[in-house]
């Protein structure tokens, strides 16, 4: 079953009947989520938030499917047992692509989920030149070659799995940023230049982390495209299911709780980070990664 995001859309579910200030909790491995809960928190700043981050187990993509999905199967029955959410937000990539439909199976909870905006790219692009930065798992999974064949068969489409980009939006979030060199080895494959002198002219980014570092990929790009970020299109399909909320109530709305699965991540530069987006209480609920 197909999650076209990107287009405003989700799965055929009803809007959610709930109360005035519903709690959304926003799940990822690590902090990529964050910047879907900016996002999501603009569209509802009524709402209550928690930001759920399974950090014992990061990356996801080290994982294999079976040990993944057996993963986010336990810690979202802890998650929805003890934070009672009136909707999740799946903010990580390679777990929506993955593990949405037994979330689905096993839980009443309404669930959004994230996947590679390729028809928004399709829809940008001019030079029908499109790069997927994401992950190697998102790369390789069937889901996504899928999205490309319906959405973008009109174009050449560049897939580059990063093995570090999602470790260096980490280290940049606790104050350890990597050297502009390195960055700009890690993301010069999704720079092509055709023998008809078209270039790329739309990156995807297709991990929730990437967004994190956006400011330094474009100073770094060896020339200006258009860098799709997914959270907006979350962010609208939150509210086609939850409502308008009580937009009175300002941008910046409630603290925000967040629980770690471990916690080692938990800098000061990191703690800071987190406050200045409203994460204005941490907790950890240590659920140790045991490996099948």
């Amino acid at each position: 079953m197909r999650i076209d995001l990107m287009a405003g859309a989700g799965l055929s579910l009803a809007p959610v009947a709930g109360a005035p200030e519903p709690t959304i909790l926003l799940f990822d491995s690590g902090l990529g989520g964050l910047t879907v809960l900016d996002a999501v928190r603009r569209a509802r700043p009524d709402a209550r938030y928690v930001y759920a981050a399974d950090d014992a187990a990061f990356p996801y993509g080290r994982l294999s499917e079976a040990t993944l999905i057996a993963r986010v199967l336990d810690v979202m029955e802890r998650l929805i047992a003890t934070h009672r959410p009136d909707l999740v937000v799946i903010a990580c990539n390679t777990a929506s692509t993955l593990v949405l439909p037994a979330l689905r199976q096993r839980f009443t909870t309404p669930f959004v989920g994230v996947v590679p905006p390729i028809k928004p790219a399709a829809e940008t692009t001019r030079s029908r030149l499109v790069t997927l930065l994401a992950t190697p798992g998102t790369v390789a999974r069937s889901y996504t070659h899928d999205l490309i064949a319906t959405y973008a068969a009109a174009c050449a489409v560049t897939l580059v799995g990063s093995q570090n980009l999602a470790a260096f939006a980490e280290a940049e979030m606790a104050g350890n940023p990597v050297d502009d060199g390195t960055l700009r080895a890690e993301i010069a494959p999704c720079f092509v230049t055709g023998e008809d002198g078209r270039r790329t002219d739309v990156v995807c980014l297709s991990c929730t982390h990437y967004p994190l570092l956006l400011p330094r990929l474009r100073e770094l790009a060896p020339w200006p495209v258009s860098w799709i970020d997914p959270a907006p299109a979350i962010a609208r399909r939150v509210v086609q299911l939850l409502g308008p909320g009580q937009r009175s109530l300002g941008a910046d709305g409630a603290t925000v709780h967040a629980a770690f699965t471990a916690g080692s991540c938990l800098t000061q530069p990191l703690r800071e980070g987190l406050a200045a987006r409203g994460v204005g209480e941490i907790a950890i609920e240590a659920m140790p990664l045991r490996m099948q």
